[in-house]
Parts: structure tokens; C-alpha cells; sequence
């Protein structure tokens, strides 16, 4: 019996992207407004709340979480 590992930003999300708190607690106006606007990456992995590690580059992003793997800006536009 396997299970499967969610991605960093795989649905249903528990914490905030941008901010790390639990959905449930999060202000309505906590998300900044370059990330309402795309212009800002993800920061904190959506299933744990850990800080991610993340590299801008000019085309996009990726960004890594130590317990749920990597994604990838390219991967989004996938879906």
C-alpha cells in the first residue's frame, strides 16, 4: 500500500501560499497585492506551512518544499 505525497500546491490546500497561516485563520486582506496581481511566487508550501525555497528566473519560478517536492511556474499553466 502506497500513498501518495501532495504537491506543494496541490489541491485542497490547508495553509496560505503567500502567508504560511492556516486558511481558516487567514485575514481576507493577508494575501500582498503583487500576488493577487501574479507577480509574486508562492512562498509557503500549501499543505505544511513551511517556508519554501523558491528561484525567480526570467520566465517564471520554481519553489521547493523539504516534505512535499517541487513545482514548477510552467507546470501551473499545464492544468
Amino acid at each position: 500500500m502506497t500513498s501518495v505525497i501532495p504537491g506543494p500546491l496541490q489541491q485542497p490546500l490547508r495553509f496560505g501560499v503567500y502567508t504560511g497561516v492556516e486558511l481558516e485563520l487567514q485575514a481576507v486582506d493577508a494575501i500582498p497585492e503583487a500576488a493577487k496581481l501574479g507577480l509574486e511566487p508562492p512562498r509557503f508550501c500549501g499543505q505544511c506551512g513551511r517556508r519554501m525555497v523558491v528561484q525567480v528566473r526570467p520566465h517564471g519560478w520554481d519553489a521547493r518544499c523539504s516534505r512535499h517536492g517541487t513545482v514548477d511556474s510552467t507546470e501551473l499553466g499545464e492544468r
